[in-house]
């Protein structure tokens, strides 16, 4: 790495942050001090190199720390190995190093072993599409490197983005404060819409449909490969036939058997590949409450981002009850399918202080009874009342 080509690098991330939004997400501006070394992942199109280039730029202006930023899928890239790029950028005067889509580099995880331990001193930043990569890497990276897990936006960061206001987290299964904001018909509106496109930072940029279409295909093709080297041309075309699948439906169960049959490929392998399909989060898959079992196609299965339902003209209530497990998940609950449907949809857990909590679930549209449940999640709705919660609520939780 030639003291030009590094001077080419700066300039390339000089342009990118001039680049950046003029209004951050709170989850970008929520941490001040981060760890010198981290893994961060998420969905593609989250906003994780934004992520990286703004914590880059506030240390360069509040702490003089230089740190340069690169992208392994660079192709000019390609003939140095990981190690000697970094390496270069180090003594070359540099504190720290950004390699964005780490798993394009050839033998990564073996190079950034060596990198954390040859520098101690200098700040090593990663990204990639899912924490599976930091699992599979060699030489024990989960030790070494911190996991920062970025979600979809919540619809309390929407309205941020939307308006400047920044509204304070909400959990509305357990408080008694008053509402972070009032439902009012603009509140009302702008969840609508963040329903239907408001998931990923990059809905205000126009092409939303197209872009989201592209995300299917690059983590289908491209990620989901690189996750699960043995794939062939005809896996490949059954998760596109997965994803239709989900998109159509108003029942969101696969029938394993006949997909099987259907594509000539045993369980275990469709069980495999739907994991892997979930951990680049493109799917999320909902089991059967203290189910044990590890090899499943779940109770429910849902696209991670319901903004999926919108583009490929899905299932409203799957889009809906998809919504309330993206939330609740990305809110710090476990999300499990009920034993007995009759009694509710879902359950939710989380371990707290005081041990773990618990709270029964049904989810439909304004007119939706609670059944057994604890909780119904009524969507159309503005004010909560007794054990009902509007579903816009769900999404000031994070």
């Amino acid at each position: 790495m030639t003291v030009k080509r590094i001077a080419e690098l700066e300039t390339t991330m000089l342009r990118r942050i001039s680049s950046l939004p003029k209004r951050f997400r709170p989850f970008v501006r929520h941490r001040d001090i981060l760890p010198r070394t981290f893994m961060l992942t998420g969905p593609r199109g989250v906003g994780k190199t934004t992520y990286l280039l703004y914590h880059a730029n506030r240390l360069a202006n509040t702490q003089q720390q230089r740190i340069l930023y690169l992208s392994a899928d660079n192709p000019t890239l390609g003939t140095e190995s990981l190690y000697e790029i970094v390496a270069s950028i180090f003594l070359a005067g540099y504190s720290g190093v950004i390699v964005d889509e780490v798993h394009f580099a050839k033998d990564w995880s073996i190079h950034m072993k060596a990198l954390y331990d040859d520098f101690p001193n200098h700040t090593l930043w990663i990204s990639d599409s899912s924490s599976l990569c930091l699992r599979m890497g060699k030489g024990d990276l989960s030790r070494r490197f911190v996991h920062i897990e970025m979600p979809l936006l919540s619809f309390r960061e929407f309205l941020y983005l939307e308006t400047g206001v920044e509204y304070p987290v909400y959990n509305p299964f357990y408080s008694n404060e008053a509402l972070p904001i009032q439902p009012s018909p603009d509140i009302l509106s702008a969840f609508r819409m963040y329903k239907g496109i408001g998931t990923r930072p990059f809905y205000s940029e126009g092409d939303f449909n197209n872009r989201m279409l592209s995300i299917l295909d690059k983590t289908l093709y491209s990620d989901i490969p690189f996750f699960l080297p043995s794939i062939t041309d005809g896996n490949l075309r059954l998760m596109k036939a997965v994803s239709g699948t989900l998109a159509g439906t108003s029942i969101p169960r696969l029938q394993v058997r006949s997909l099987c049959s259907d594509w000539g490929i045993g369980a275990d392998k469709l069980y495999q590949l739907l994991q892997v399909m979930e951990s680049v989060d493109l799917l999320r898959i909902i089991r059967k409450e203290h189910t044990t079992k590890v090899k499943s196609a779940g109770e429910k299965l849902f696209f991670s981002d319901p903004a999926f339902y919108t583009v490929l003209g899905g299932d409203v209530g799957n889009a809906r009850e998809a919504l309330v497990t993206m939330l609740c998940s990305y809110g710090g609950y476990l999300v499990e399918a009920t034993k007995d449907e009759t009694t509710g949809d879902f359950v939710i857990s989380k371990m707290g202080a005081k041990g773990s909590s618990q709270v029964k679930i049904e989810v439909g549209g304004r007119s939706k009874r609670p059944k057994k449940a604890d909780f119904v999640i009524r969507d159309d709705s503005d004010y909560p009342g007794g054990n009902t919660i509007p579903l816009w609520l769900l999404g000031m939780m994070y």
